[in-house]
């Protein structure tokens, strides 16, 4: 009888045995916690009090606030992400998030707070985490061994789901007991204490010139370690070449469409984290524990279907208009019944859809968009559904002064019928169906739907997350 060899005993979880990576990401669950308790604290402050009169589009234009830097600085946070160091980038992010939260705080403890005022705060939260969340996916070279690489990745990406849940169930229970006051302060602490942990890690540096993976030397100051990045800056600028976004999907028009039917469902979908306040405040009449039961019924439902995803049977464009129009009945749901838990378990499900659609569709997309080409087509992408956020916010929290919010639920249910319809028309693709154990390919590229955000390389459609 042979004794178990290293290589088959149970090695611990990552963030264990690699403290960089695990105190990195520590700093990234707070971030993550915050901005999401902070949008969903607030959207709850507009529409229960501050802005009761036209709470609807208030919190509308809120929502599309905190998610425009994404959509419009992607560029500069390209290059800026190319240019500086990371562990300096993402202190700097952190800490300016920090900062901002903390005058937010004495502001409201020291008088009330104009709306004004807290719309400029999302905004400036929202920049932040627009450079800290794809600086982070950037970064994870840096911190873990190339065997490591996927294994972090999928880590990370699934984390930023529970990070976002957890901010997503304090926030309007926050409000509600201490204010935005202290609301802000929570915000200020978390971003601060992730500050300090990632100035406490180590990021290793890459070498200058060709070799295995940069991970060999570590950085005893910012100014060896921003050399380090403009040398490897100069080396990445010397790719192959890559196709423009046209003529990828002038090549893929299968993708085209899939593509063009996850942006019009975004629209529909994207509008429940407007329209769960509106109703909470004016059908259901609750408090900032409903709104809170909501949001974690959503965000449950969605990490299940992340989980869950890779074993539903069916090619992905079947698996989908399923997902899209098992959707739409369970957003008409509340548009019918006027329950707490039977809203509740139509948010689970429509949560659960959106998993599954992320973890099928991401791994279509890693099979049939080039290596070369999946740079650009992944940041059109992300680019393109995030940018039905800001679009769908204004468009319901303007609808929700005119329109019941049982109807909102009604018009989300009836917009998703179309997309599924047009998914179900699509042509269909030829390669082997990409169910149960067709492959690694699927199971590795099924990440959180919820890292659909400007955070990961691949969002997924229709995210779940929302705004970030």
């Amino acid at each position: 009888m042979t004794a178990p060899t290293a290589s088959t005993r149970r090695r611990p979880p990552l963030v264990l045995r690699n403290r960089t990576f695990g105190t990195v990401w520590l700093g990234q669950v707070l971030t993550q916690a915050a901005v999401r308790m902070f949008q969903v604290g607030i959207s709850w402050w507009l529409v229960s009090d501050a802005a009761s009169g036209a709470g609807g589009f208030a919190a509308g234009l809120f929502m599309a606030v905190s998610t425009l830097p994404a959509v419009i600085l992607a560029p500069l946070v390209a290059r800026a992400i190319a240019r500086f160091a990371h562990r300096s980038l993402l202190r700097t992010a952190a800490g300016g998030a920090g900062a901002a939260a903390a005058a937010l705080a004495v502001w409201a403890g020291a008088s009330d707070l104009p709306v004004a005022a807290a719309y400029a705060a999302a905004l400036a939260l929202a920049t932040c985490q627009a450079f800290f969340d794809p600086c982070l996916t950037t970064s994870v070279p840096e911190l873990v061994d190339d065997e490591d690489i996927e294994a972090a990745t999928g880590f990370e990406l699934s984390t930023q789901s529970l990070a976002s849940l957890g901010g997503a169930l304090l926030g309007a229970l926050v409000v509600d007991g201490a204010g935005v006051a202290g609301l802000a302060v929570g915000c200020a602490a978390a971003y601060a204490t992730a500050a300090l942990l990632i100035t406490a890690a180590r990021f290793r540096t890459a070498a200058p010139g060709p070799g295995p993976n940069p991970a060999s030397h570590t950085a005893d100051a910012d100014a060896a370690e921003g050399d380090t990045a403009d040398a490897g800056a100069a080396v990445a600028q010397a790719p192959a070449p890559r196709r423009n976004l046209r003529r990828i999907l002038g090549s893929l028009p299968y993708v085209r469409g899939i593509l063009l039917c996850f942006t019009a469902a975004n629209l529909f979908t994207t509008a429940v984290f407007v329209v769960m306040p509106l109703y909470t405040a004016s059908v259901l009449h609750g408090d900032g524990a409903t709104v809170a039961l909501l949001e974690a019924s959503l965000g449950a439902g969605t990490l299940v279907g992340s989980f869950t995803g890779a074993r539903v049977p069916g090619r992905p464009a079947v698996v989908g208009t399923a997902c899209l129009g098992t959707m739409a009945a369970a957003l008409a749901v509340p548009g019918l019944i006027a329950a707490r838990p039977v809203i509740a378990g139509a948010l689970l499900v429509t949560g659960w859809c959106v998993g599954v659609i992320g973890v099928r569709f991401v791994a279509l997309f890693q099979r049939l968009v080039p290596p070369a080409d999946k740079p650009a087509f992944f940041a059109v992408m992300q680019a393109v559904l995030g940018a039905t956020f800001p679009v769908a916010s204004l468009l319901f929290g303007f609808l929700g002064d005119h329109l019941c919010a049982q109807t909102l639920c009604l018009v989300q249910a009836a917009g998703l019928v179309p997309a599924a319809l047009a998914l179900a028309l699509l042509p269909g693709h030829t390669g082997p169906a990409a169910g149960p154990g067709s492959g690694a390919a699927e199971q590795d590229a099924g990440h959180d739907p919820c890292a659909g955000a400007p955070s990961g390389p691949a969002p997924a459609p229709t995210p779940a997350g929302g705004a970030r």
